[in-house]
Formats: C-alpha cells, structure tokens, sequence
C-alpha cells in the first residue's frame, strides 16, 4: 500500500475540526500536523475542502443482506458518498461470510419477523445464528403497513430478547401504532429510533418533542434515517431542529429500489445537505455521520475517527454546486444549489473513489 499525504485540509477527526496535513502509511493514519513535508506516493491537495474521518451509515440495505426487492451493491452506494461502514438494518439474507468478503466495513441488524402482534422468536434465533458475530441488534418494522403490529406487545419483546443477548434494538417508527411517547419510553440507552422525523400518525411533533428531548436525555439515539423524502418530513425535521432537536445519526436509509428516483444524487451527501438546509450546524452533521453512528453501533474503537494509530479511513469533501430538490409526501419542498461532494475516498490506505 503506498503512502498518502493529505495537505492543507480542514479535518473533522470526529470531535473536532482543525487545519493540518493527513499522511497514511499502509492501512494506518500515521501523521496529523501541520506542515509535514515527508515524500508520499499519492499527494492529495485539500485547500478548501474538508478531510474527514471515514463515514458511518447505520442504516443501509445491502444486496445479499436484505431483501431482494430492497438491497443495493454496498460499494457502489457508499464509497462515492464518503462512506467506508455500514450497517444493514434488517437482514434476513446471506451470512457472515457474504458479509465478510465486503470491502465496506460492516455490521448487521438482524430483520425480526413479527406475526399475530408477537415476534417469531425461533426465527429471530435463526438470523443471529446465521450472522453470528456480525450482528449489533435487532430490527423491528414497527408499521402496520408492513408488520402484524396492533399495539407495543411486539416492541416489547424485542426489546426483552435485545436485552437477554447484549443487543441494541433498531425500531421503524413510520406508520406505527403506538404514540412517539410509548415507543421511545420502550427502549433503554443505547437503542435506536429511525426514521425520528416522518409526519404521519404518531409523530414526534405532536407532543412538541417533548418525548423525544426526554429520550436523548436518557441516551436513546435518535437516527434522522433519511430515506430522502419517504420517511422524513421536511416540515417536522426543520421544526425539530428549531426546538432543540438534533440528530444523533444522519443515516440513508439507501436502497435499490429509491437510490435513483431522487432529485439530485442519492446517498450520505444529500442527506447531510439535507441537514444543512434545515438548519443543523456543520460540527453537528459531521459528528453524526462520524462518530456518533459509531458509537451507536458500538464501533467506535474502530470507526468513525480520523486519528494517529487508527485505521486509514478518510473521505474528502468540497463545498460546491451539489443541489438537490426534493418534495415530501405532505408537500414540503427542500432545495438547495449547493451542497457537499465526496471528491476523495480513501479505506484502509487505499483510494477506492476520486472525482
């Protein structure tokens, strides 16, 4: 692996940003400073743009992993956008070993299979197996359009088994049957909401984010779980923000059958746009697609920072004429003519993506 020198970039190295030069040898960061001046194979020249920590998308749907109708080819949705980790939120297909032969880091949610309102414990049972040491939690599809949900019995059995097998539980709240309140007083630290600001019944905004502000408090991750505009209400994220309420996780949510129908290009970039135009801080969008997801996927000694030791992984951005423009289905417009661009995606001391 050659050597690669990053200069003159503004670094988020996952808690804060500051100017200095990046040098990688092999696999590994080995320098951060300003000035450095050792002779590389690969000189990259960042004047302007921002060198960031490798990003963490919690909430993908890999080929293979989950459902055919749903899973999208990793590499191809992540490593354009800045992405080098990602976790499949609801697998069901393949193994450890497909998981395994992925160039993208990665981790599982095991797809939890409701029926009658209860969970198919024996089949749950089965994913973990299947998934073995990959697996991080289990996810629930708290919809009553896609699940035999009627009320929180299921939620909380998943939350109960979680808690037997050291997991956390991923839960989508779209469509749910449950009040935004019940749900979140459901889960316990650590677990992880997605899709926190879609609109329909039961949203978050209908008790004034009372319910959410409580959960954060008590260390439940609030995931934006984008999905461009399916499952994110332009009107109650923007809201959100104004009352206080930032996201823990910026995630995609990405999928083979919505990746190419958006107005603009889909992935971790739009989102973070997304965020941006709605009102949330740079520091805040780069924490929560960084080192925050990290965290949330109990990774963090492994993902999400740009620091001396750790692993190579760093994605370079460019402020530029990136736009997007984006409607909900309550009507809500969002748009943009500029936003960030992966130019640069490096994993494990390798280049994997330039534009």
């Amino acid at each position: 692996m050659a050597k690669i020198l990053i200069k003159n970039g503004r670094i988020w190295n996952g808690e804060q940003f500051l100017y200095a030069d990046v040098l990688t040898d092999k696999d590994k960061t080995l320098r951060i400073e300003p000035n450095i001046s050792e002779n590389a194979d690969f000189v990259y020249h960042a004047e302007g743009k921002i060198v960031s920590a490798g990003l963490v998308d919690a909430h993908v749907h890999m080929r293979g992993i989950s459902s055919e109708e749903f899973g999208i080819q990793a590499e191809v949705s992540c490593f354009p956008f800045g992405v080098t980790a990602a976790a499949d939120a609801g697998g069901g297909r393949g193994d450890k070993a497909l998981l395994d032969s992925f160039m993208l880091k990665n981790a599982v949610f095991a797809g939890v299979r409701l029926k009658d309102n209860h969970i198919d414990f024996m089949e749950t049972e089965a994913m973990l197996a299947k998934y073995g040491d990959k697996v991080i939690g289990l996810k629930v599809y708290f919809d009553t359009t896609v699940s035999e949900v009627s009320d929180i019995t299921p939620l909380c059995e998943v939350c109960k088994i979680a808690r037997q097998k050291g997991l956390r539980v991923m839960v989508h709240c779209s469509n749910s049957p449950a009040k935004m309140e019940e749900i979140l007083n459901t889960l316990d630290k650590g677990d992880i909401l997605t899709h926190s600001f879609h609109g329909g019944k039961n949203n978050a905004a209908e008790d004034e984010f009372e319910s959410m502000r409580q959960a954060q408090k008590r260390g439940v991750v609030i995931d934006a779980g984008m999905a461009g505009y399916v499952h994110t209400d332009f009107g109650v994220l923007e809201k959100a923000i104004q009352c206080g309420i930032v996201p823990d996780v910026i995630s995609t949510d990405i999928t083979r059958y919505s990746a190419y129908i958006r107005g603009g290009r889909y992935g971790m970039t739009m989102c973070m746009n997304i965020a941006k135009t709605a009102g949330m801080r740079e520091e805040d969008i780069f924490r929560a697609v960084t080192s925050n997801p990290a965290k949330a996927l109990g990774k963090e000694n492994e993902w999400g920072y740009l620091k001396v030791g750790r692993a190579a992984d760093i994605a370079v951005f460019d402020y530029t004429d990136e736009g997007f423009d984006l409607t909900d289905k309550a009507g809500n417009h969002i748009s943009n003519t500029e936003g960030y661009r992966c130019v640069l995606t490096v994993s494990d001391g390798q280049i994997i993506y330039r534009n």
